[in-house]
């Protein structure tokens, strides 16, 4: 993914493009990981996959951060998840100097 980054943000590795966070892993624990989706692809992801993304608790998942669960999830939904959290991150980024 161009422009991605792999950092940490509270004790957790995270992905980011040109500084804003679009996935983690290892939240609530290590089974799990994170997609910030919009509102609307969190409701699409959850209603066709709910053995594997749930909406993060609190204000945060309210705004679309989804947990994943690793060991359910197959690699191409992960994959399309984490593409979308991506463009969304990218859109709102500043642009590359």
């Amino acid at each position: 993914m161009p422009a991605a980054s792999e950092s940490s943000h509270m004790g957790h590795p995270d992905f980011r493009v040109r500084g804003r966070v679009f996935a983690t892993l290892g939240y609530p624990d290590k089974g799990w990981g994170m997609v910030k989706l919009t509102p609307e692809e969190q409701q699409e992801f959850v209603r066709e996959y709910p053995e594997f993304f749930v909406p993060v608790k609190g204000a945060w998942g309210r705004q679309g951060c989804t947990n994943v669960r690793l060991d359910a999830a197959d690699e191409e939904t992960l994959g399309r998840a984490i593409t979308i959290a991506w463009q969304n991150a990218a859109r709102r980024a500043a642009p590359l100097p």
